[in-house]
């Protein structure tokens, strides 16, 4: 593996979790590859698919890091097990059925100069990626500052790029995390100006029947599921805290 000090400053990781989803992959991984340059890395991890996923995955050869096919039960752990293999100083999250749209990783890179933590829209598409006529940002405005985001998530891991200083404090991961990319972005909030948001879509984000996530829906959960949520994300939060300051300066 790489180390990161060896590398340029601007190479990505890409980090994407797959789990049987072999119908929408081959577009998503031919759009992220077509804009990566050398000295940057896709790294993906597997949960165990049983359709063709791995097949696929496979066929990119030495082009694709694939770090982990065993089941790990669950789209945190599986993500988690791809960011523990990032080895570049920037680093971008990918769904598996999405598609990248051109200019995405310079555009993202370049605000990362600025801030530690990026959040891009997206055009909400279906599954044949035709557009619905709405942006992620019209579904789900983006929130600025920790405490709103503990009470409503914006931040949606697909849409986002941050530098390895962040991925320091989250990792390794800690257990019960609800949401990576939830546990990231307040990460960020607590830096202050940490974050950005990008108003130019940089994602074809396609909504099916299959999605992990019920992005821009009203929640379904109890309020006490909301409480209980929040309650493991600020414990979250203080391992990762905590894991920081006994770290000498």
């Amino acid at each position: 593996m790489t180390s990161p000090a060896a590398c340029d400053a601007a190479a990505v990781s890409v980090c994407m979790a797959t789990y049987n989803g072999a119908a929408y992959l081959r577009v998503q991984i031919d759009s992220i590859l077509s804009q990566l340059r050398a000295g940057d890395e896709l790294v993906v991890s597997d949960d165990g698919s049983t359709d063709a996923t791995l097949e696929i995955l496979r066929s990119y050869g030495s082009r694709l890091n694939i770090v982990g096919t065993s089941r790990i039960a669950g789209v945190v752990p599986n993500f988690a097990r791809a960011l523990a293999h990032a080895s570049r100083p920037l680093i971008m999250l990918a769904d598996q059925d999405d598609a990248w749209l051109p200019g995405r990783v310079a555009a993202m890179t370049a605000e990362l100069t600025h801030c530690e933590l990026v959040v891009a829209n997206a055009l909400v598409v279906d599954d044949n990626l035709t557009p619905t006529g709405v942006t992620l940002f019209e579904q789900l405005p983006p929130r600025t500052g920790f405490w709103p985001n503990l009470w409503k998530n914006s931040f949606v891991g697909c849409c986002m790029a941050f530098r390895r200083s962040l991925l320091q404090r989250a990792m390794p991961m800690p257990a019960h995390t609800p949401w990576h990319d939830w546990l990231l972005g307040l990460l960020a909030c607590l830096q202050g100006d940490g974050v950005r948001h990008l108003q130019t879509p940089m994602l074809l984000y396609r909504r099916h029947s299959s999605n992990a996530s019920a992005t821009g829906q009203t929640s379904k959960n109890s309020f006490r599921q909301k409480l209980s949520l929040r309650t493991h994300m600020l414990r979250a939060l203080w391992v990762c805290r905590q894991r920081a300051r006994s770290i000498p300066a």
